[in-house]
C-alpha cells in the first residue's frame, strides 16, 4: 500500500498590498506550509465560504473595502472554527481589543519578525488539531433538568439529595455545613423550593458581612429614634419573610448577644425591634449554614450551646469537591451549557486533557472556584473547545511527580 502523505496546512493571507502577500508568503512556504493568496477582504471571505476552509487565515486590518474586522465578522459567521491571526501596522489598544472580540486567534504588528511570525502560525495549527482531537460532544446534563443548580451523581451528593427531601415536608430547623464554595446556599434554597413556603420569601442573611453593630437592627429591624441615624420604622429580614424561610450563612460568625435573640425566636417564635419594648410574631422556617466547627466554638464559649442544638435538629454536610471529583465532568457540563444557552461564550466542550487537569485540581474554593474556572477559560478559548492553553496556569501546569 502506497504511504500516506502527511498534510501540508493551508494557510489564506488576505492583503491589498502585493508586496505583503509575497513576502508573508515567502516566509510561509519556506517553513512548507501552502499559501493562498486574497487581494482583499471580500475575495478572502468568498474564498472561505468556496471552500474547503483553510487551516489558517492571515488577515490584514486596513484594506480598501472591506476592512479586516468586518471580514473577520463574515468568515466566523460562515465558519465559526476558523482561526485568523489579523495583521497591523498599528497596534492600538481598540485593535486589540476588537481583534479578540469578534473571535481572532491573535494579531501580528508589520513589519514581520519572521520567527514570530512561524511561531504563532504553530501555535494556531496546534489548536486547530487540538480542537479536531476532541470529536464530537452529546452534552451529558441539560441545565433545564436541574433548576436548583446542584449537580452530582456521586453517592456523597445522593445522600445529600435524600435528606433534602426528607425534610423539605417539614419545618425542621436545618444547619448545613460545608467549606467555603462548596454549595450550603443552593441547598438551602433548593429546600425551600421542595417545602410548603415556596410560594413565600426566601431571605438570605451573610451573618459575616453584616457589622456587629447592624445585625440586630437588619434581622429584627428597629424603631424610630432607637440610635443616631435610626430616622424611621425599619422591618427586619424576620418579618420580611413571615411565612417563608430565612436562611443564616456563617451564623459561626454571629456575635453572642445576637444568638440570644434567635434563640428566643426560634423558641417563642418572637422578635423584638431595637428599641422597642412589645414582641412581634413571627412565622419563619430557620436554616442556617457555617464553614466552621460549631463544636469547637460551642466548647470554647464562643457559641451558645442551647442554640447550637436548636439549629443542628437535621443536619446536611455538604462534602468538598476533593471528595468528590467524578461529579465534576457534570458540573462541568452543566457550567458551559449555561454559558452556551446565554450566548457568554463559544465553547461548550472540553478536551480530554484539560478534563484530567480539572479532574486532578485540589479546589479549594470548591464549585464556586470551578464555576469561575470554567467561566473563565470558556469565554478566552479560541475554539468551541477548551483546551489545556485555555486553563489557568495553575492547573494547566503538568502534575508534580
Amino acid at each position: 500500500m502506497p504511504e500516506t502523505q502527511p498534510h501540508v496546512p493551508t494557510i489564506l493571507v488576505v492583503d491589498d498590498d502585493t508586496q505583503v502577500r509575497y513576502s508573508l508568503g515567502r516566509v510561509l512556504t519556506g517553513h512548507k506550509y501552502r499559501v493562498v493568496e486574497a487581494a482583499s477582504g471580500e475575495e478572502g471571505v468568498e474564498l472561505v465560504k468556496k471552500g474547503p476552509p483553510p487551516d489558517l487565515v492571515f488577515l490584514d486590518v486596513r484594506m480598501g473595502g472591506m476592512g479586516g474586522i468586518e471580514a473577520l465578522q463574515h468568515i466566523r459567521s460562515v465558519s465559526p472554527k476558523q482561526l485568523v491571526i489579523l495583521m497591523t501596522a498599528f497596534g492600538t489598544a481598540q485593535t486589540a481589543i476588537e481583534a479578540m472580540k469578534y473571535g481572532a486567534f491573535d494579531y501580528v504588528m508589520k513589519p514581520f519578525d519572521p520567527p514570530k511570525v512561524i511561531a504563532l502560525a504553530e501555535a494556531a495549527l496546534k489548536v486547530r488539531a487540538d480542537l479536531s482531537a476532541v470529536g464530537e460532544y452529546q452534552p451529558s446534563v441539560d441545565p433545564e433538568d436541574h433548576p436548583d443548580g446542584i449537580i452530582g451523581s456521586s453517592a456523597v451528593m445522593q445522600a445529600v439529595f435524600k435528606t433534602i427531601g426528607q425534610v423539605t415536608a417539614s419545618d425542621v430547623t436545618v444547619m448545613i455545613t460545608g467549606e467555603s464554595g462548596s454549595g450550603k446556599e443552593l441547598v438551602a434554597r433548593s429546600i425551600w423550593k421542595n417545602s410548603h413556603r415556596a410560594s413565600k420569601p426566601f431571605v438570605a442573611v451573610n451573618c459575616a458581612a453584616i457589622p456587629e453593630n447592624l445585625i440586630e437592627s437588619e434581622l429584627f429591624g428597629h424603631e424610630k429614634g432607637a440610635f443616631t441615624g435610626a430616622v424611621s420604622q425599619r422591618i427586619g429580614k424576620f418579618e420580611q419573610c413571615d411565612k417563608g424561610t430565612i436562611f443564616l450563612d456563617e451564623i459561626g460568625d454571629m456575635a453572642l448577644p445576637t444568638q440570644t435573640k434567635i434563640l428566643r425566636v426560634l423558641q417563642q417564635g418572637e422578635i423584638q425591634r431595637v428599641g422597642a419594648s412589645a414582641t412581634v410574631t413571627v412565622d419563619v422556617r430557620v436554616i442556617a449554614a457555617t464553614n466552621k466547627d460549631l463544636e469547637a466554638l460551642v466548647k470554647a464559649r464562643a457559641f451558645r450551646e442551647d442554640l447550637y442544638y436548636r439549629l443542628n435538629v437535621v443536619r446536611i454536610r455538604i462534602p468538598p469537591l476533593r471528595e468528590r471529583s467524578d461529579d465534576i465532568p457534570q458540573l462541568v457540563d452543566y457550567y458551559l451549557q449555561k454559558l452556551v444557552q446565554q450566548r457568554k461564550a463559544r465553547a461548550g466542550r472540553v478536551s480530554p486533557e484539560a478534563m484530567e487537569a480539572l479532574k486532578r485540581h485540589a479546589w479549594p474554593g470548591n464549585v464556586r472556584e470551578l464555576e469561575n474556572v470554567v467561566y473563565r477559560s470558556a469565554v478566552i478559548a479560541q475554539g468551541d473547545a477548551i483546551l489545556m492553553r485555555d486553563l489557568p496556569p495553575e492547573l494547566a501546569s503538568p502534575p508534580q511527580p
